[in-house]
């Protein structure tokens, strides 16, 4: 008897060959590091890359997306050790975005209740912000080149059962997963999630002419200086207040009334004629040590 095989679920042809190169530079932090394969398991089309020296320039990243025959790039570039920025560009034309990264939480930190098979496309879902301003048009169409999974792709799965949500609140891009488990739309968290400020965009990929810069963007190391001269200026302000206080209760003192009774029971000390020494004194004669008898001289100082 012949074994017939089951065709494939569909017979499409894959035609969208988005593939993303995600990885990072050297000097990131352990959650970044959980941030980016978590990204890398969502996203069936997207493949990694040993990290990349920080003293390298940007541009080389172009060369190797060409030789892992990669499109797009989402690229995290850690600085302090306590900064972290993603790039998230087109290549090789471009355009390309710089973001700072803030809240990052990742699967293994939530422990959401949520679940999602492994390889499914996502649906992507967009604030009505994203349709007002040129700059977040054109960050909404490169979300959906990068992060939407082709359709048909070797790797994933031919059904969606998760949303991947972009929120803009605060002048924040803020990025949510979630689970689709009714089908009258209720959703559960998965996770990651993590917070994009924008910085930049440019024209080309990982450079060239700027398109938009952020106005509102303070940079970390603008922001820690801001704390610890607000710092600096409580503690200033806390000492010239003590400094007011013992002044003012200086000035409090010197006011009082004198008090007539104050040298009542002041009686001065009988003066004493001065006695000049001319001879210098006696030597204080000093008894010589005994000296310690040894036992058999003791002995026969008892018979």
């Amino acid at each position: 008897m012949a074994v017939v095989v089951p065709g494939p679920v569909s017979r499409g042809r894959w035609t969208n060959k988005e593939r993303v190169l995600i990885f990072s530079s050297r000097g990131i932090s352990y959650r970044t590091r959980h941030l980016m394969q978590d990204l890398r398991t969502l996203m069936p089309h997207a493949k990694p890359d040993t990290k990349m020296d920080r003293k390298d320039k940007l541009f080389v990243i172009n060369e190797i997306c060409e030789m892992k025959n990669c499109n797009k790039c989402v690229y995290f570039e850690a600085k302090k050790k306590q900064d972290l920025y993603m790039w998230v560009s087109n290549v090789p034309h471009g355009p390309s975005a710089k973001f700072l990264v803030q809240n990052v939480h990742t699967l293994a930190e939530l422990k959401m209740t949520g679940n999602c098979l492994r390889g499914s496309r996502p649906l992507l879902s967009f604030d009505p912000t994203f349709d007002q301003e040129p700059h977040y048009q054109l960050l909404k169409e490169l979300f959906i080149q990068t992060f939407s999974t082709p359709q048909y792709h070797p790797r994933s799965q031919p059904f969606i059962d998760h949303v991947f949500t972009f929120t803009v609140t605060d002048g924040r891009i803020w990025f949510r997963n979630y689970q689709i488990i009714e089908e009258d739309g209720s959703l559960v968290e998965i996770g990651p999630r993590f917070v994009l400020q924008l910085i930049k965009i440019f024209q080309g990929s990982f450079g060239g002419q700027t398109l938009y810069e952020n106005p509102t963007y303070r940079s970390p190391n603008v922001h820690r200086r801001d704390l610890r001269t607000a710092a600096a200026a409580r503690f200033a302000e806390k000492q010239n207040m003590k400094d007011l206080q013992r002044l003012r209760r200086g000035e409090r003192l010197t006011t009082l009334p004198e008090d007539p009774t104050h040298a009542v029971f002041d009686t001065p000390a009988p003066q004493k004629p001065a006695q000049v020494q001319w001879a210098p004194p006696e030597p204080v004669p000093r008894p010589r040590p005994r000296k310690k008898l040894y036992k058999r001289q003791r002995v026969r100082l008892q018979q």
